[in-house]
């Protein structure tokens, strides 16, 4: 099949198109760069610079037969300064992809959602089912794609399936011995900064220690970034026309922020210093989904465990060091 990755120059775009490649599919990523790496697209893509809106149509007119859509501005904390810049970008970018989709005649897509639509939940694991109250722009304009796409899927005949997905980690290496992993500006991710006091005597930041849960620290999901990228190409055979499927991804449990310093302690053999201060306004005790939907109806699970994302993660970090 003739797939487009738009964004298949980021984090988990990489990773997806290389497994893409693997199984077979012929590949066009097109990513603007502007938080991606041209290094980061897998050898057996073909790489198109541009942006969505500028340059979509031209690139589904290859007889591209379907599309993963990563393309996004992903930062919650500058969703809340600069607004607008999500709602044009997450949005507005993705509409221009679909109407050039519909123009086309193109009606399998893959989105990559996230559970930040449900907000503050009023149950864990979060299901499909429960309310989605995003607190963030970031979050609605994700939630609002998500809408726009049962849209097309009931007016166009639209195939979208949207994974809905909190914390990714760990790297995973291409056919050709590349690492492909996170590479953040700034870095937001807790294993990564984490990975990174491993080899500085830079402490690593808590915030708070006195949350209902077994060691007082924030309880959150965590996905291999290789397990995610199974179930995006899972979604993919699973496009149905004129059904909009939409499935979270979670781990069942979570890991506290405790535990992922004691893995990654682990895993460097560093002694990770810790500095902890006060809660975060509005972060929850516990965030975690529940995978039982795409369990049960796409067979998918996620099969690596916390120690190996942070192995993973930590590979690839060493691989970046000594290039």
């Amino acid at each position: 099949m003739r797939v487009l990755v738009t964004g298949g120059a980021g984090y988990i775009g990489s990773v997806v198109t290389a497994q893409l490649i693997a199984a077979g599919h012929d590949v066009t990523v097109l990513d603007d760069l502007s938080t991606g790496f041209a290094d980061a697209v897998p050898t057996g893509a073909t790489f198109v610079k541009g942006t969505v809106r500028d340059c979509a149509a031209e690139v589904l007119a290859e007889d591209i037969e379907a599309v993963l859509h990563f393309a996004a501005s992903s930062l919650v904390g500058e969703s809340v300064a600069n607004p607008a810049k999500y709602w044009s970008n997450n949005l507005g970018g993705t509409i221009s992809l679909l109407e050039a989709m519909r123009e086309i005649g193109v009606r399998k897509i893959v989105f990559s959602s996230t559970a930040a639509v449900y907000g503050e939940p009023e149950r864990t694991p979060i299901s499909e089912t429960d309310p989605t109250r995003p607190t963030s722009p970031y979050g609605a304009s994700k939630l609002a794609v998500d809408t726009t796409l049962s849209e097309f899927a009931r007016l166009y005949g639209f195939g979208p399936v949207s994974l809905r997905y909190f914390n990714v980690a760990g790297a995973q290496q291409a056919a050709d011995g590349q690492w492909l992993g996170e590479r953040h500006n700034p870095e937001t991710h807790l294993i990564p900064n984490v990975l990174a006091s491993a080899t500085s005597d830079r402490p690593v930041q808590v915030f708070g220690e006195d949350y209902p849960t077994p060691d007082g620290t924030c309880l959150r999901d965590y996905i291999h970034v290789a397990d995610l990228a199974d179930a995006h190409l899972r979604a993919l055979a699973a496009s149905r026309t004129g059904q909009h499927r939409i499935f979270n991804l979670g781990n069942g449990a979570g890991f506290s922020v405790r535990q992922v310093i004691d893995v990654c302690r682990e895993v460097t053999g560093a002694d990770i210093g810790v500095e902890v201060g006060p809660r975060r306004a509005g972060d929850p005790a516990v965030l975690v989904a529940s995978s039982a939907k795409i369990t049960e109806e796409l067979g998918w699970h996620a099969g690596r465990d916390l120690r190996a994302m942070a192995a993973d993660a930590w590979a690839f970090t060493q691989a970046r060091a000594q290039r």
